[in-house]
């Protein structure tokens, strides 16, 4: 049960055995868990590199578990820190994406070399698509901001999706925590879920992209038209740091089908990220295109977090939100 804070089934068992009989020593504990002496000992290396476990003082020698409620203490603390961590390179892995994007924002037709293709308009756009999503044999990866999906966009999608899903090809996508809140969208990510596909949200997205067997990536060239152009990477480099973003990002998103849990702290995903942004000096414009949301929205979600902060500011509400372990501390 204690997997998610960082133990394994025998460490767990070694910790409560130790709990129960606080005397024993490692052959009392091989005994009451039954596990061989090799893993038991790595159970206790285990349980003192989480200082669950520390040298007893009243049998030298011999390890002693510390208390329930310190130690629950002990691993929700460090599970905060190993999130924040998790957190900080999730933001690294998508600012090296925006880099390698923006180098890409400027190019013209002319511009276009080896394992780089530049697509003008709409048109182009779609046929480039259709002739990738014809020739895919693997799997389709693909980012999905914006928040709720335009009705006809869905519509047109789903002879398509059915198509790739029935023979056999994987279909992973990643949509804004906000299209929980549009019907339509839920429906067609619930039908596209029914027919094999998997679909998950997450407070942000970097940009709008497109994976197909792990070597074509098409974004566009701007994130507020993306109907002006785009480009189709095939560089080997580029597609690995692609891919890459997009396996951390999926690691870290929430299946649509699961209420998006709270965290130790008491934050859904979303105010988490609305936090974060907030302390970034981003304006409820900015917040609100990156949750996907109304401005409306993206101001009360704002609001809300700066009053549970007791904070009149959105610098102090930043200030604030580092003082309540909502943020991690700035390196000096």
């Amino acid at each position: 049960m204690l997997t998610a804070l960082g133990l394994d089934a025998v460490a767990e068992s070694v910790y409560r055995a130790m709990l129960a009989d606080p005397p024993g020593g490692v052959a009392e504990l091989v005994a009451r868990v039954g596990k061989p002496e090799d893993e038991v000992r790595d159970a206790l290396d285990l349980l003192s590199e989480l200082a669950l476990v520390r040298p007893s003082s009243e049998q030298p020698g011999r390890p002693r578990a510390v208390s329930p409620d310190i130690g629950m203490e002990i691993l929700m603390a460090r599970q905060q820190a190993d999130l924040a961590a998790q957190q900080q390179r999730l933001e690294a892995s998508r600012a090296v994406a925006a880099q390698l994007i923006a180098e890409y924002a400027d190019l013209r037709p002319a511009a276009s070399g080896p394992g780089v293709e530049q697509l003008i308009g709409v048109e182009q756009i779609r046929d480039r698509l259709a002739g990738l999503t014809r020739d895919v044999t693997t799997e389709v990866m693909s980012f999905a901001p914006g928040g709720a999906q335009p009705a006809a966009q869905m519509k047109a999608s789903r002879p398509l999706d059915e198509q790739l899903l029935g023979r056999g090809v994987r279909m992973r996508t990643v949509y804004l925590s906000s299209v929980r809140n549009d019907q339509p969208t839920v429906d067609y990510a619930n039908w596209l879920t029914d027919l094999g596909g998997q679909i998950r949200t997450t407070p942000d997205l970097p940009t709008r992209m497109i994976i197909t067997d792990g070597s074509t990536a098409v974004i566009p060239v701007s994130s507020d038209d993306t109907a002006t152009g785009a480009v189709v990477l095939t560089g080997q480099g580029t597609l690995t740091a692609l891919c890459a973003l997009f396996e951390a990002v999926w690691s870290g998103a929430q299946p649509l089908g699961e209420a998006a849990p709270k965290d130790s702290r008491g934050l859904s995903p979303q105010e988490s990220t609305t936090i974060a942004l907030l302390a970034q000096g981003h304006t409820d414009e900015a917040i609100a295109k990156r949750l996907g949301v109304s401005q409306r929205t993206a101001r009360r979600i704002a609001t809300d977090l700066m009053e549970r902060l007791g904070a009149r500011s959105r610098f102090a509400a930043g200030a604030r939100a580092v003082q309540h372990g909502w943020l991690p501390s700035q390196p000096t």
